[in-house]
């Protein structure tokens, strides 16, 4: 079939969006399958526990006052008690927290999921507690009455306990779960009897052993609160309202250390409030080669990848005298689209990196194979291939250098608009159009 030359434009249009309309098609494959990953995810942690939140430990002590009051008069005078609840509540002077994390990976199928337990010995020390934990009566002939004070910790999972001990000096201590806060129920609690702090100090070490998923994060309900967690993940994403004060990572895992003073923090406040959000810090444990994060970044830059390749084959036309036709576009637009396909596919199976670098040697030796054959020469389609293994490689940079992929793609557009310029600067555009159009018959490559 012969074309025109504003027919050819038109055809390479229709091609143009046809590949558009492909890639759209990837995108949301990527998008389904990315779908299914957060699905594994939500159904690992439903299974498991999900992402572990601590609140704590926090002392609570219940009382009652009660007084005799004389209500009515003559035959109608009654003898009533009347009573009032007190809660009183005390929060750490100082709290420090070792813990050392242990990821144990979970799949749902193809798809992993960081899953994790963690160990830690918990520290926390109270002082003046007759002050805080001792009620003032409000009547001269009340009776007041007390329970022991009650230790707890909130969880956001419980299913992630594993086991807790407490332990404070010269007292036989039994956890039970729950806590004694409505708002704050998920966790457990110990109580104290009186004589564990008779003299107004309270030292409590815990043992425990949590598991989650995806992340773990503390209060500091404290005055001084110190939060040191080590762990053999490489790639910790710190999170909440306070960053670590020091911090190493390598290969091996990471290692981080907070510090938090309660004049930085409205915590040890919030958390005798219930329901009040507390503010929180930690630690995620996220995946930097998230396969289908870099396959959905890498399809956006298809139709950029297809636009350089046919601006390459436009300039052999120009430079060879040669005819390429719109199926043929079609086709070596085909292969590059197939690209992301495969890559979305095998990423599923190997590292990201094998993924990409299979997808990438099956596609630059197609299109090899295929320019030796449109370009008329092996030495054409060698070359032809080699521009393209080099597209590939620019575009796994662009990959991953995520802060710097504005400044590599406007320069790699900038490297094709000049090598396009000086290539083509002595040509003269309206003879060659014109032989062009005088020679209409010529042979399609």
């Amino acid at each position: 079939m012969r074309f025109s030359w504003s027919g050819k434009a038109l055809a390479l249009l229709v091609v143009t969006a046809a590949l558009l309309i492909a890639l759209d098609r990837v995108s949301a494959i990527v998008a389904e399958r990315e779908g299914r990953l957060r699905e594994a995810e939500s159904s690992v942690a439903a299974s498991l526990a999900a992402q572990q939140q601590l609140v704590g430990p926090v002392l609570q002590r219940d009382c009652e006052e009660s007084w005799p009051m004389v209500v009515g008069e003559g035959k109608d005078r009654k003898l009533l008690t009347e009573r009032r609840e007190i809660k009183l509540m005390a929060t750490p002077k100082t709290l420090d927290v070792q813990g050392a994390i242990t990821l144990e990976p979970r799949y749902r199928g193809l798809f992993k999921v960081n899953g994790y337990v963690l160990k830690a010995t918990v520290r926390a020390s109270w002082a003046a507690l007759d002050d805080v934990l001792q009620p003032r009566t409000e009547r001269t002939s009340s009776t007041l009455r007390c329970g022991d004070a009650v230790l707890f910790v909130e969880v956001a999972d419980v299913r992630g306990l594993r086991s807790v001990t407490v332990r404070v000096p010269s007292a036989a201590v039994t956890v039970r779960p729950g806590t004694p806060r409505a708002k704050l129920a998920s966790g457990f609690q110990a109580a104290l009897p009186a004589s564990s702090w008779a003299d107004g100090v309270l030292a409590v070490e815990m043992q425990l052993d949590i598991v989650g998923t995806r992340g773990l994060s503390f209060a500091p309900v404290a005055e001084q609160t110190q939060v040191n967690l080590q762990s053999d993940w490489p790639h910790p994403s710190f999170q909440g309202r306070f960053l670590p004060d020091e911090r190493a990572t390598s290969e091996r895992g990471f290692s981080a250390s907070w510090r938090v003073s309660s004049l930085a923090t409205s915590a040890p406040r919030d958390v005798r409030v219930d329901g009040q959000m507390v503010e929180q810090f930690g630690v995620e444990f996220i995946d930097p080669v998230n396969a289908y994060l870099l396959a959905d970044r890498a399809t956006k830059y298809g139709a950029l990848f297809i636009g350089l390749t046919f601006l390459g084959v436009a300039l052999t036309e120009v430079m060879r005298r040669a005819r390429v036709h719109p199926v043929q576009y079609l086709l070596v637009g085909s292969a590059l689209a197939l690209f992301f396909l495969l890559l979305v596919s095998l990423s599923e199976h190997m590292t990201f990196a094998l993924a990409y670098g299979a997808a990438a040697l099956a596609c630059t030796s197609l299109l090899a194979f295929y320019g030796s054959h449109l370009l008329g020469s092996a030495r054409g389609g060698l070359g032809f291939g080699a521009a393209v293994a080099l597209l590939y490689g620019v575009l796994y940079l662009l990959l991953q250098q995520e802060q710097t992929a504005l400044v590599l793609g406007s320069c790699l557009l900038f490297i094709a608009l000049a090598a396009v310029m000086v290539l083509t600067r002595r040509i003269d555009w309206y003879r060659l159009l014109g032989q062009w159009r005088a020679a209409p018959t010529a042979k399609e490559a």
